[in-house]
């Protein structure tokens, strides 16, 4: 448990760097987003992120809340939440639960993903992210975006984000993010699937409900 949790603290430090990758491409806010494409779609939805990121500043700085709603209205239009929070429940847990239950947490998971991207977004400090090449696409269901995070004074950090394709849609979203070939998706179901096992899932529901109402603070 405890290499799980290290893994975790490694991982949520690092959840955010995917929004702060767009300082490498400052997309304008009018750029059409391609969801057909996932390498086009990360570094358009990113760039746009910055962007008012960048214009709102005072404003976050008086009311650290305004995050939440960049999140929400930026990157959430472009996250699987629904297919991540499943695959947090885990294939074991989700037959002991209703379609209730399910639905509930889906919801709160959306917005507990919010605040969690929403306070990682006070860490940006200018870092800048170089992209792999965009590979030719065939047949692929799920690839992986590659980057890496360049800071001064620090080793580059490998990120790698899954992205899938809905199978009617034929969109891309979003919906893990691998840091240092640690999965967020998998570090976070081993923290919550054993919780949900012995507590069930409207127990967990409720806790991420009261970490998702956190306001946004920036460190002094």
């Amino acid at each position: 448990m405890k290499k799980v949790s290290n893994i975790h603290k490694i991982i949520s430090a690092l959840m955010g760097f995917w929004l702060f990758f767009s300082a490498a491409i400052y997309a304008a806010p009018s750029v059409k987003i391609d969801k057909k494409n996932p390498y086009t779609m990360i570094k358009k939805v990113a760039g746009i992120t910055f962007k008012r990121f960048a214009d709102e500043q005072s404003s976050i700085r008086n009311n650290p809340n305004l995050l939440k709603d960049i999140v929400r209205e930026e990157l959430m239009p472009y996250i699987n939440y629904k297919y991540a929070a499943y695959k947090v429940i885990g294939a074991k847990n989700f037959k002991k639960t209703t379609a209730a239950q399910r639905k509930d947490f889906v919801r709160v998971f959306r917005e507990y993903l919010i605040t969690s991207y929403a306070q990682v977004f006070t860490l940006y400090n200018n870092q800048k992210v170089e992209f792999a090449p965009a590979k030719k696409l065939t047949k692929e269901k799920i690839v992986s975006v590659n980057t890496l995070v360049i800071e001064p004074g620090r080793n580059p950090i490998s990120i790698s984000f899954r992205v899938r394709k809905d199978k009617k849609t034929k969109d891309w979203k979003a919906y893990d993010m691998v840091a240092e070939g640690v999965s967020l998706l998998d570090s976070k179901q081993a923290e919550l699937a054993s919780i949900i096992r012995q507590k069930g899932l409207p127990h967990v529901t409720e806790m991420l409900k009261l970490k998702s109402a956190k306001s946004i603070k920036f460190k002094k």
